[in-house]
């Protein structure tokens, strides 16, 4: 009996163990966007996304706080918070979604896959549908995600006042890159 309760024991921890290494996660993840208007381009990082992958499921989600997009300009960085995202009304973005093609990636072997992601992007209290492709790069115990689309941000009601419609372009690229460890 004493045996049989170590085998259970072993083969229980065994299986918490494959499960743990279907979930990846990191709390370092980097969200970038860049705005190319006619007489200013505008650059941001925020390098403290929160992203959670199951590769079982293909789920994948991103949240992240407004306020932790860094600009090389602090003026510019106190206008997107208070005059663009209303970040004290609206904290935060997230995104909740699927890899749509889960299926075609070895998460067990090494390599570069192409990915398909599709799901809500929720920024200023709106959420939109977005579908993207990207990279999943399998490395040992690691995962590096890796996107780049565009947003408009008259769909999620961000205003640009007519004063500086030269300086911001409606059309936002957000480039996404993360490397995630088993989640434990």
């Amino acid at each position: 009996m004493k045996h049989f309760l170590v085998l259970l024991l072993s083969v229980a921890s065994a299986s918490l163990t494959v499960n743990a290494q279907s979930k990846f996660f990191t709390k370092n993840g980097k969200i970038l966007f860049f705005s190319k208007a006619p007489l200013e381009d505008i650059e941001a990082k925020n390098k403290s996304a929160v992203c959670l992958l199951d590769t079982q499921s293909g789920t994948l989600q991103f949240s992240l706080l407004m306020k932790g997009f860094e600009f090389e300009n602090e003026l510019m960085q106190e206008h997107f918070n208070e005059d663009y995202v209303e970040s004290h009304l609206f904290p935060k973005a997230e995104f909740k979604g699927q890899v749509v093609n889960n299926a075609s990636i070895n998460y067990k072997k090494g390599g570069v896959y192409p990915a398909k992601v599709k799901g809500k992007l929720t920024i200023h209290g709106e959420t939109k549908d977005v579908e993207t492709t990207g990279t999943i790069v399998v490395n040992g115990d690691n995962l590096q995600i890796a996107s780049n689309f565009p947003i408009l941000l008259s769909d999620y009601k961000i205003k640009i006042p007519s004063l500086v419609k030269d300086k911001v372009s409606n059309s936002i690229k957000i480039t996404v890159e993360s490397k995630l460890d088993p989640f434990q």
